[in-house]
This record gives C-alpha cells, sequence and structure tokens, in this order.
C-alpha cells in the first residue's frame, strides 16, 4: 500500500491531497495533508481523452517516406498520398499499425479516443479487429468510402459506428452533408467535421449543420469563433499536425472568446497519438497563454463535460476507474493504472 500525495485534479480545479493505492488501484483519496510520508508526489489526474485521430494510417510512418508538408498533397481525399498508400496496403499492415498506434495512447494515459475511419465499413472492421484485447474505450466515426451520398451505405455505417466524421465542407456538395448531417442525428449518433483547416470556411453552413463538435478552425476568425461560442460547439484542436502543414490554431483567441477547446492527436503517420505531446507543444508555441489547470482540463474534464461521462475525481465516494500521477514538471507519466506501471 503506498500515499501518494500532491495537487488532485479535480472538476473544480486543482486540489491539495491524497491517494491511498493498494495493487495499482486508488482505495482512498482525501483532500489536505498526507497523514504519513507519501511515497510518490505528482499530479494526480483521470486518465485521458484524446478527441481526434486517425489510426489508419499509423502504417505509413514505419515506410521510408518523405511526407509532404503540404495538406492537400498528403491527405486531401481522395488523391492525396495518403489515401493512395492506404488503397496500396494489405489489411495486415494497416492493422498492424494500428494496434502500435492504439498502444502508444495507453502507455501515454489515454483510455478514450474518437477516431475518423476512412474507407467506409471495411475500415471500421479493420479498426474494430485491431481494438479487440486492449483496455481502451473507443468512439468509431465513419464516413462514406466515396464523397457523395449512398443512403444505404450511411444507414449501414451508422449501425456499426457511434457516428459520422467527414473531412471538411469544401470536399462535399453541401446538399450531401445536410443529408448525413440529419441522418446521424435522427439516429442520435455523434456528428462531427474538419472545418476551416486549410482555408476559411463559411461559419453558417457549419452551425447550420449543428455539428457535436468540429476539428481544427486554424483559418477562422474571430467572427467565427465569436458564433462557434455562442452556438456552444467545442473545437478540437491539433496543434502537432498544424505546425507540420505550418499552420496554427488561433489558441490564445479562442481563449479569450471562451470556446470550448479539446485536444487530439490528428494523423498517427505525422504524429504518434501521445496527447500530453500536444500539451507540451501548446506550451512551446503559446507560452504564458495556458496553464497546466487549464491544458489538462481539456484532456480530462472538458471531454468528460462533452461526453457526460462520469468518472470524475471528486472524492472517495466515486474513484476514477483510471488514473494517472503525472511529474508536475514535464507531465509525463510517473504511474499509469491502465497498463499497471510504476515509474519511480
Amino acid at each position: 500500500m503506498k500515499y501518494i500525495a500532491g495537487k488532485i485534479l479535480t472538476d473544480k480545479g486543482f486540489k491539495k491531497g491524497y491517494v491511498k493505492v493498494s495493487m495499482n488501484k486508488i482505495i482512498e483519496m482525501s483532500f489536505g495533508s498526507c497523514p504519513k510520508t507519501p511515497d510518490l508526489r505528482g499530479l494526480i489526474t483521470p486518465s485521458f481523452v484524446n478527441m481526434h485521430t486517425h489510426l489508419g494510417d499509423a502504417f505509413i510512418s514505419q515506410k521510408n517516406i518523405n511526407l509532404p508538408h503540404d495538406i492537400m498533397k498528403l491527405v486531401a481525399p481522395p488523391d492525396g498520398l495518403k489515401h493512395q498508400l492506404l488503397k496500396k496496403s494489405t489489411d495486415d499492415e494497416i492493422i498492424k499499425g494500428m494496434k502500435k498506434a492504439i498502444q502508444t495512447m495507453i502507455s501515454d494515459g489515454t483510455s478514450c479516443f474518437f477516431d475518423f475511419r476512412e474507407n467506409g465499413e471495411h475500415g471500421i472492421n479493420l479498426i474494430k479487429t485491431a481494438l479487440e484485447h486492449f483496455p481502451i474505450e473507443s468512439f468509431i466515426l465513419s464516413r462514406p468510402k466515396e464523397l457523395q451520398v449512398d443512403e444505404n451505405e450511411i444507414l449501414r455505417l451508422l449501425n456499426i459506428s457511434e457516428g459520422i466524421g467527414l473531412s471538411s465542407i469544401s470536399d462535399w456538395e453541401f446538399e450531401d452533408v445536410e443529408q448525413i448531417a440529419s441522418m446521424t442525428k435522427k439516429r442520435k449518433k455523434i456528428f462531427s467535421i474538419h472545418v476551416s483547416e486549410r482555408i476559411r470556411e463559411d461559419i453558417n453552413k457549419i452551425v447550420k449543420l449543428q455539428p457535436d463538435y468540429i476539428i481544427h478552425m486554424t483559418k477562422a476568425s474571430k467572427k467565427d469563433l465569436l458564433l462557434i461560442k455562442k452556438e456552444n460547439i467545442p473545437i478540437v484542436v491539433c496543434p502537432q499536425s498544424n505546425t507540420f502543414f505550418n499552420m496554427f490554431p488561433p489558441l490564445e483567441l479562442m481563449k479569450n472568446i471562451g470556446n470550448i477547446i479539446l485536444l487530439g492527436t490528428d494523423n498517427a503517420m505525422i504524429n504518434p497519438p501521445k496527447i500530453i505531446d500536444e500539451i507540451n507543444h501548446i506550451k512551446n508555441i503559446t507560452p504564458n497563454v495556458f496553464n497546466n489547470e487549464d491544458l489538462l482540463e481539456m484532456i480530462t474534464y472538458i471531454p468528460r463535460k462533452v461526453l457526460n461521462l462520469n468518472d470524475y475525481m471528486q472524492d472517495a465516494k466515486f474513484l476514477s476507474s483510471n488514473y494517472m500521477i503525472l511529474d508536475e514538471r514535464t507531465l509525463q507519466p510517473i504511474v499509469n493504472e491502465l497498463v499497471g506501471s510504476e515509474i519511480i
């Protein structure tokens, strides 16, 4: 049995406290001073939620390929390099890459992730195969195989996934996007879409779709962000991926406006899906804008509130099923319950 003392991240911010751990499980949590000399000190937080991944392209990171830093040449459907490589690859190759990425997330402290799945029904089947036996919760957001609406295909996708995640309104006829969003909402599934990543897109059209959350907003104006704030639509930012393409999300403006900000790691071929790396990257590109509490809330409590999850670390009446002990300076895991590890 061990005592771990430090700051406990609650849904109301950090509070001084400690936890008692037995067999790598929290059995007691209290605020105030630790009754004994603690075995460890650090930040005590719930496990992480990665709100945006593309795990299907993880295998590409293992190839000796210089990826273009041009978003159209690399990821734009249907002819970007990523999509060409996906078509040429074997299922086993894609699944192997996904498994490695999933293990990376678990080792980093991620207990839940949202993946945008390319390649229709087949893409969903691939990630479900990759997920077998891994202790992680997934939300699979599918998309049609082609950039057009086939109602029967959409219904099949919605039956075997948690919702739909589209590339952008710039890639589609808007009427088709409206139809897909409507079909998704009627079935009470998640609808999400990339917005204003490469170019500024019509934010009024986006609001009309009533997305559950949107991705990127790197080219958004202040007016766009104010409207998204008014509509209470969360924004998932992926700073490392944006930087790869020489783009930067307007994080300080988002904070000042009061947008709901979540974090994702985006394409696994560009960066491994380690959500803490996104936090450290934000600290580098926007120093003195966010403190550790702000950033950790983006990957713990804010997504949990958006998702209506209840594993809040508030008191001993309800202990988070997965917890992390982080080094207060580097934010790297000291203890990760997800893998039963203890690093001292």
